[in-house]
């Protein structure tokens, strides 16, 4: 049997899932866009163990993902959330999830998409100035750089690891 070479920071079945089947792939979908963009910002401060233990209480927490409904949120829906255990409860994080769900609103209304905006950038820091000038939070440079590591517009992965070959082609 043959061990897969992998890159070495996921320790767990979770983490070596997500790096094995997610980490690093081209994301063009919007809602999951905006799902990688709220658990980054949510991962500030903490582990990203945490945060995927934390994930599918994430989804269900925030509809899915689904921006449209996140956007709409009012201070019931916050009360919610700082009182949903299964999630971060930390008052600034949640308000940055409803405030970018409303600046995804308005990215996809002027370029068509939030995929055609974000990957339109190839750097961190001048995306992060980029999505805090449209009212993003939570968005500062080595977050917007975990961002772009997870949808896959930088392959960081370990060049001897399997999916450093596969998402390069090679």
């Amino acid at each position: 049997m043959t061990v897969k070479q992998r890159c070495a920071w996921p320790r767990n079945p979770l983490a070596i899932a997500y790096h094995d089947e997610e980490w690093g792939v081209p994301v063009r979908n919007d809602r999951k866009l905006f799902e990688c963009l709220v658990l980054e910002g949510a991962q500030a401060g903490l582990s990203w163990d945490t945060i995927l233990a934390k994930r599918e209480n994430y989804r269900k927490a925030f509809e899915r993902f689904d921006f449209v409904k996140v956007a709409s949120y009012g201070a019931r829906e916050r009360r919610r959330l700082l009182a949903d255990a299964g999630i971060v409860r930390h008052a600034g994080k949640i308000e940055a999830a409803i405030a970018n769900a409303r600046a995804v609103l308005a990215v996809r209304k002027e370029f068509g998409s939030f995929a055609k905006y974000i990957w339109s950038f190839n750097d961190a820091k001048v995306l992060s100035k980029d999505l805090s000038g449209r009212g993003f939070r939570f968005v500062g440079p080595t977050t917007v750089y975990a961002f772009m590591q997870a949808v896959g517009m930088v392959n960081d992965h370990d060049k001897r690891c399997f999916r450093y070959r596969e998402l390069n082609g090679k």
